[in-house]
């Protein structure tokens, strides 16, 4: 498994420590270190390599806004802070996410859900290599479980936690069902109800009322009918 090495930069000891072991929890980050200011951040940052970077804004000696901007090729950034005035900012430097204080796991991990590793293709294998299938992970009763977007065939809400729901199981995660929206909102799923999102490639009927999947009927929501109607009949 690919490992994405972490950098947690944060001056309250207690915050760190939430950070630090949300990281432990998942199985495709890796701790590289905690720093208490921005300075001695960039003194890591120069011997090296770090992936991501857990950012908080008010850090002494060195904002962390103007420490991005002081880095010439910066790693992925994931803010982490309690003031959120400074999320507009944050998303024109092109931070990964904006995480508000106190942070919730199922929140963090839709954070790191969204980190991506370029890969260096050579431009003699760029044609014939095989593209990597999409997936995240989600927390089933204290471990990660990775879940290939392309077999989802439908999500439920279930209050606090979500069922995912595959050909071959079914998952309860504490997400709610707005969150993973967002994180699948580019990878061909619909939301047809305020407690269900579709896999588009998985519809195999659909009336005024409802879209069947794998011989399940799913409601369409009143208030989501003319953009579903509109999206099946094109």
């Amino acid at each position: 498994m690919q490992k994405y090495s972490c950098l947690i930069v944060e001056d309250e000891p207690l915050a760190a420590e939430v950070l630090s072991d949300y990281i432990q929890q998942v199985p495709f980050l890796q701790l590289q270190g905690i720093c208490s200011d921005a300075i001695y951040a960039m003194e890591i940052l120069q011997k090296e390599k770090v992936d991501v970077v857990f950012l908080d804004i008010h850090l002494p000696k060195l904002k962390g806004m103007q420490f991005i901007k002081a880095l010439k090729e910066p790693p992925q950034i994931i803010i982490t802070t309690a003031y959120q005035e400074y999320a507009l900012q944050g998303y024109e430097l092109n931070v990964v996410d904006y995480l508000l204080k106190p942070i919730e796991f199922s929140r963090f991990l839709m954070a790191v859900n969204k980190v991506q590793k370029p890969t260096a293709v050579s431009p003699a294998t760029a044609s014939s290599a095989a593209p990597e299938r999409t997936h995240l992970f989600f927390n089933v009763s204290k471990k990660m479980v990775k879940v290939y977007l392309d077999e989802i065939l439908y999500i439920e809400s279930m209050k606090e936690y979500i069922r995912i729901v595959t050909p071959d199981k079914t998952i309860l995660t504490k997400f709610q069902l707005g969150q993973i929206e967002e994180l699948l909102a580019k990878n061909n799923f619909l939301r047809v109800h305020r407690s269900f999102i579709v896999s588009k490639n998985k519809i195999d009927a659909f009336t005024a009322t409802d879209v069947e999947i794998n011989g399940a009927p799913i409601p369409i929501g009143r208030s989501y009918k003319e953009l579903v109607m509109r999206v099946l009949e094109q």
